[in-house]
């Protein structure tokens, strides 16, 4: 019998952070030796932060993370404990993102990741690695082991996997596992999407349900600096189960994990005949042996076994993601950059809805921790909200906190309706946020008759005799006039009401607008953060769905029964604006576009005959033809609109992540031509009338 306790973290480390990311890493230390582990894991390049990209091509970088790296060696918390520790190591003049593995003031084993940075492709080979004069003098070591080996200690054997080489088909942990290692370690730095944590389970659960081990994951939480959210989620199992899991979403700076384990659970596991078949040819690992036990064999550390076998994994619906990850993601960015609040130009419509409700959700983030006694968001939350240093502020009430950092404000024209303006008064007082009405009409009138004094022409709207071009610049008029007073506002609020500092703006688009160029550049898509620009509208009303209820905000009812409008043209008797007749396609087929385009990968050719199999029953050949080669032409002709997005958690679109063009041949004849033909030569197999295939298709 061989007990011993594992610690997995999620740590909420900042880019370039180094003071707080060591504090971090050594309370997750501390807090692992509180519950007696023997080994603990971190995530990803803890020491200097993930988000980094360019700044570990700077010298600075590699050595303030061996300096930091000194401070845990030396330290009283990183004794007795071995540690898997990530950050980027020089070897041979060559970067690599490595793990360090150490123990009593010893490097045991740098390990590089095989597949970022410059990748390690020398499998089950390594080398020594000469140490930094800062580092001997602690470990004595002039050097030690670098490359893919093992660790093996006098009661079991554990080896280091990566992020993405948990999904790699070859993964290490297979050979590894096959080697006669019993304790894998993953230290990933994992971003957040809606349902990924289904994906990183299942291959959790994979890595050791035929192999048999143990599996500590360890992943980055938070905003670290860039437009990723972390969602951390820490988990350890054995043999194909769960044991034990941490938060998704939390605003904690350090999360531990842990779990006691019986060691002689794997080896059983592992008697079976095909598995003895393999581990006997494989190829072997280098083994790093040192003289230490992981394991207990006191029988009063004899832990409750059967209660990590009852564990139940815990999953959120994608309403529940959508209300907590973004959140969590705007307390970082909120504290971090040391601004006084948020600013939103409410407009009465859903994706402004949305955002305010999202932030409203940071606030009841915030109310929750503040009332577990959480000192450093009291902390955060104290200083923002101006407090003095002696203050006993608690921010318990998410309406009071709402009403002291968020600020809303409603920009009317003649062209709004009184339904819009009352829907953000309703919904400002409901979350509690400090609200403005206001009307913009003279500003808008001031442009209009200053463009007429220049050139002595006046345009018109659509429903005036205008043209199209007239039409489409004086609604862009209003739009970019909301951007210019939203930063106005948001320097100068604060100042109004009697406060230092200045807000964060925070844009309202969504993706399905992004997909199809449905904005305005530097309109109020334009702004600091933007928390939906990577949800699209049908999940925004799944979310506010769901928000109606959870959050006890009944006027949500109202934005869901809304009509989608920009209110940038005129109301008359016979025309009302509507989003669907602007986008010339619904939000539903604009999801489903942009699932064949960006998830599955295909041009328009293959979008077009995709779609023939999804909507043949429905649509003729031509009409599918026709919508696919409209959606295309429209994305083509507004993607440069994709290189000034406002930056928020990986959003799809963005130019700095899709690496598309931004100047396209937006007819593309070759490929519609294509499109045509075969169009022209496939059987119409839909039956059902023109009414039904719109009621089919959303």
């Amino acid at each position: 019998m061989g007990h011993l306790i594992t610690v997995a973290t999620s740590l909420n480390q900042w880019a370039l952070d180094f003071d707080g990311n060591l504090k971090r890493i050594l309370s997750s230390i501390r807090i692992a030796k509180e519950r007696r582990a023997t080994l603990r894991v971190g995530p990803e390049l803890e020491i200097p932060g993930y988000g980094c990209p360019d700044h570990f091509l700077e010298g600075d970088t590699v050595m303030h993370s061996w300096e930091i790296l000194a401070n845990i060696l030396v330290s009283e918390e990183a004794l007795d404990v071995m540690c898997d520790i990530g950050m980027p190591v020089v070897h041979k003049n060559v970067m690599y993102n490595c793990r360090i593995v150490i123990h009593n003031r010893k490097i045991l084993l740098i390990r590089p990741k095989i597949d970022t940075f410059t990748p390690w492709t020398r499998h089950r080979q390594w080398e020594e690695h000469l140490l930094p004069r800062l580092i001997r003098d602690i470990t004595q070591q002039s050097t030690v082991p670098f490359g893919d080996a093992v660790v093996s200690t006098l009661d079991t054997c554990f080896g280091v996997e990566f992020c993405e080489e948990l999904s790699m088909p070859a993964s290490p942990h297979v050979l590894m596992g096959l080697n006669g290692v019993e304790i894998f370690t993953n230290s990933s730095a994992s971003h957040h999407e809606l349902g990924k944590l289904y994906r990183r389970v299942d291959l959790i659960k994979e890595a050791t349900l035929k192999l048999g081990g143990i599996y500590l994951y360890a992943n980055q939480q938070g905003c670290d600096g860039d437009r990723l959210y972390y969602d951390g989620c820490a988990m350890i199992a054995v043999n194909g189960r769960i044991v034990a899991q941490g938060s998704q979403f939390s605003l904690n700076d350090v999360e531990v994990v842990s779990a006691t384990i019986d060691i002689e659970d794997v080896r059983s596991h592992r008697v079976s005949s095909s598995r003895s078949l393999q581990a006997a040819s494989v190829e072997r690992y280098h083994l790093v042996e040192v003289p230490i036990a992981l394991s207990s064999s006191q029988v009063d550390q004899v832990p409750d076994i059967p209660a990590a076998r009852s564990f139940a994994l815990r999953y959120h619906t994608p309403a529940e993601e959508i209300a907590l990850g973004p959140a969590c993601w705007l307390w970082d960015y909120l504290r971090r950059s040391r601004a006084q609040g948020y600013f939103v130009p409410l407009s009465g419509g859903i994706d402004s809805c949305s955002t305010s409700v999202i932030v409203y959700s940071m606030c009841r983030l915030v109310a929750e921790a503040a009332t577990r006694a959480d000192n450093q968001v009291i902390e955060d939350a104290r200083r923002m909200t101006g407090e003095p240093p002696d203050s006993s502020y608690i921010p318990s009430d998410p309406r009071e906190f709402a009403n002291r950092i968020f600020h809303t404000c409603y920009m009317g024209t003649e062209n709004s309706s009184k339904e819009t303006r009352r829907r953000a008064k309703l919904l400002a007082e409901a979350i509690g946020s400090y609200h403005v009405d206001l009307n913009m009409e003279s500003v808008v009138t001031a442009f209009r008759q200053l463009f007429n004094f220049v050139t002595g022409s006046r345009p018109r709207f659509r429903v005036n005799g205008g043209s199209r071009a007239e039409n489409l610049a004086l609604q862009n008029i209003q739009a970019r006039l909301r951007m210019v007073l939203a930063y106005m506002f948001a320097q100068l609020l604060p100042w109004v009401r009697g406060k230092v500092g200045g807000l964060l703006v925070l844009g309202n688009s969504n993706v399905d607008e992004s997909l199809r160029g449905h904005t305005t550049k530097y309109d109020c898509s334009s702004a600091d953060i933007n928390p939906i620009g990577g949800v699209n509208k049908t999940d925004l009303r799944m979310f506010i769905a769901y928000a109606r209820d959870a959050f006890d905000l009944p006027i949500l009812d109202s934005f869901l029964d809304a009509a989608p409008t920009a209110e940038l043209e005129p109301i008359t008797e016979t025309y009302v604006q509507c989003d669907a007749v602007d986008l010339g396609m619904t939000y539903d087929e604009l999801a489903v576009y942009g699932r064949i385009r960006k998830v599955e990968k295909c041009g328009p050719y293959s979008m077009f005959t995709k779609l023939v199999h999804e909507w043949g029953s429905f649509l003729s050949p031509t009409q599918i033809a026709e919508k696919v080669k409209y959606f295309y032409f429209e994305h083509a002709r507004n993607r440069h609109k994709m290189t000034t997005l406002t930056p928020h958690i990986m959003l799809p679109d963005d130019n700095r992540y899709d690496l598309r063009p931004f100047l396209y041949p937006t007819r593309f004849p070759f490929q519609f031509r294509k499109i045509d033909e075969v169009a022209a030569l496939l059987p119409d197999r839909s039956d059902i009338s023109v009414t039904q295939r719109r009621a089919k298709v959303e």
